[in-house]
């Protein structure tokens, strides 16, 4: 591919990978360098003639895999994602679908010598769970005179359809954890006001059901409420480097970044609630079904009001699937 360096050298950058022929110490510089090669490509210029927005196929097609190569194909560095969601691309048409093992154990039963005659137990089945899928898209133009008169950067226009994909994605994934999670019945609850010894309790009872490290999951207003007897001095400094302790009794902390609802600035997920999972879990599931769709008008003319317009799309689906016991810690 002619433009294989820039679309790598876009992908390293938004996913925070460096190992690149223009890899350098510091990520502002490899950001210029990006933005420098998509002006060397549109001639020199950071704004868009009305000949290039006829003739130069290429700033486009460069832009189109730039998308679907970041935003379209991955999520970038974030430590919920990381933690709990499991990524999976399937081919159109093909069954997005997970299988969860069965996680109950065998009776070992104490027996005599030379007797057999023990009550057989059955293997049992995992089960396979289907994630569907629904075609998400973002339709967005720009006026011709805006980029003549350079309102409107190249560079700026890619990225905010990059934010635009990643912030409908986090909508999906936190509603996805949140709502599901409610509708579970939690094998460990607590409510009222925080005492550390209840939590620790909680703690102590999904580590035992599990055989696994809990980790205690909350946004940030949720996890700076958990306060403990004994504090070092590490705990005090990640205390003001996060706004929480980050850990709780030798018990790792996570924050879920708070997200507003779509179109209003109330806040998404609660603040009253901690979550204790397991660190071995990856109970969200998110799909993408397919290749991304990406398409750039080739001239201002083919809209009666000289706009320029790309389309971008990709199907994708998303879903709760817990196979482990859990626990909640709803405070006032």
């Amino acid at each position: 591919m002619a433009y294989e360096h820039i679309v790598k050298l876009a992908s390293d950058l938004y996913f925070n990978r460096v190992d690149t022929k223009f890899a350098v110490a510091d990520m502002e510089k490899n950001k210029e360098v990006l933005r420098q090669e998509l002006v060397d490509l549109n001639g020199g210029k950071t704004t868009v003639s009305y000949k290039d927005l006829r003739d130069n196929k290429a700033l486009f097609q460069v832009i189109e895999l730039i998308l679907e190569t970041t935003i379209l194909s991955g999520f970038k560095d974030n430590e919920f994602f990381e933690q709990f969601v499991d990524y999976r691309n399937v081919k159109l048409g093909d069954s997005p679908s997970f299988y969860i093992p069965d996680n109950s154990l065998f009776v070992v039963s104490d027996t005599a010598d030379g007797i057999f005659g023990v009550k057989r137990q059955r293997i049992n089945k995992g089960q396979s769970v289907t994630i569907p899928t629904v075609l998400k898209t973002v339709h967005a133009y720009e006026e011709a005179n805006r980029l003549l008169s350079g309102r409107i950067d190249i560079v700026e226009f890619v990225d905010k359809m990059e934010k635009s994909f990643m912030n409908r994605r986090g909508q999906d994934i936190y509603n996805a954890f949140v709502n599901g999670i409610n509708t579970l019945n939690a094998a460990f609850t607590a409510n009222g006001a925080f005492v550390e010894n209840t939590l620790l309790n909680i703690c102590e009872n999904v580590e035992a059901a599990t055989g696994n490290d809990p980790i205690i999951v909350g946004t940030r207003s949720a996890l700076r409420r958990v306060n403990t007897a004994v504090l070092s001095e590490k705990m005090r400094e990640s205390h003001n480097e996060l706004g929480y302790y980050g850990n709780f009794n030798g018990i790792n902390m996570m924050r879920i970044p708070q997200i507003h609802a779509p179109g209003t600035f109330n806040f998404l997920i609660t603040n009253n609630d901690l979550f204790i999972v397991t660190a071995d879990t990856k109970p969200v599931k998110f799909v993408t079904e397919g290749e991304a769709i990406m398409e750039a008008s080739g001239s201002i003319f083919e809209n009666a009001d000289m706009t320029m317009d790309i389309f971008a799309g990709e199907k994708n689906g998303v879903g709760l699937v817990f196979d482990q016991v859990w626990g909640q810690y709803r405070m006032p």
